[in-house]
């Protein structure tokens, strides 16, 4: 009994390692093509809090904020005032902020809008497929992207307005 024992958890071991092992190495030699810094932003077609689609290339010609983020996450909270303020400054000089929701329902989505007073675009990513396409992982997370669709900046966290306005003046060089 004692010669079994001994082999089972040799075998669950060698399990266990073997996981790891592939978890490990599928995390660090996964491509990321489409959300490289370089690389063009992949393209997306959402409904938005407007009722109107929203796709990557309504955009073009223009530097594009996209922020991922959720009503559940006191950091993306604690930045829309930043988002919005940069919003309202840039707006007229071809800088759009786009908000893209993580899959919450449009009540809760409006309810937080009006609260807060945004008024830059929001869609939501009811199935999750732009998160995926964007790799994102955390919230909130912001990509920069310049006028000619790619990608220049990417910040993951919880940005301060300055952190805002310095990437975007970074986009318009």
């Amino acid at each position: 009994m004692k010669r079994n024992r001994r082999w089972i958890q040799i075998v669950v071991l060698s399990v266990v390692l073997v996981i790891g092992a592939y978890t490990i190495g599928s995390a660090l030699f996964r491509s990321d093509s489409s959300v490289k810094i370089g690389s063009k932003a992949p393209e997306f077609k959402l409904f938005g809090l407007d009722q109107q689609v929203h796709q990557l290339a309504d955009y073009e010609g223009k530097a594009l904020v996209i922020n991922f983020w959720g009503t559940f996450c006191p950091p993306c909270v604690n930045e829309m005032p930043a988002l919005q303020k940069q919003y309202d400054q840039w707006k007229d000089d071809n800088v759009v902020v786009l908000g893209i929701n993580l899959s919450e329902s449009r009540v809760t989505v409006q309810s937080f809008i009006d609260r807060f007073a945004i008024t830059f675009p929001i869609i939501i990513d009811n199935d999750n497929e732009i998160r995926n396409k964007y790799n994102v992982m955390s919230y909130p997370t912001t990509f920069f992207v310049d006028s000619s669709g790619v990608i220049k900046d990417k910040f993951i966290g919880e940005m301060k307005e300055q952190d805002i306005l310095i990437r975007i003046n970074r986009l318009l060089q």
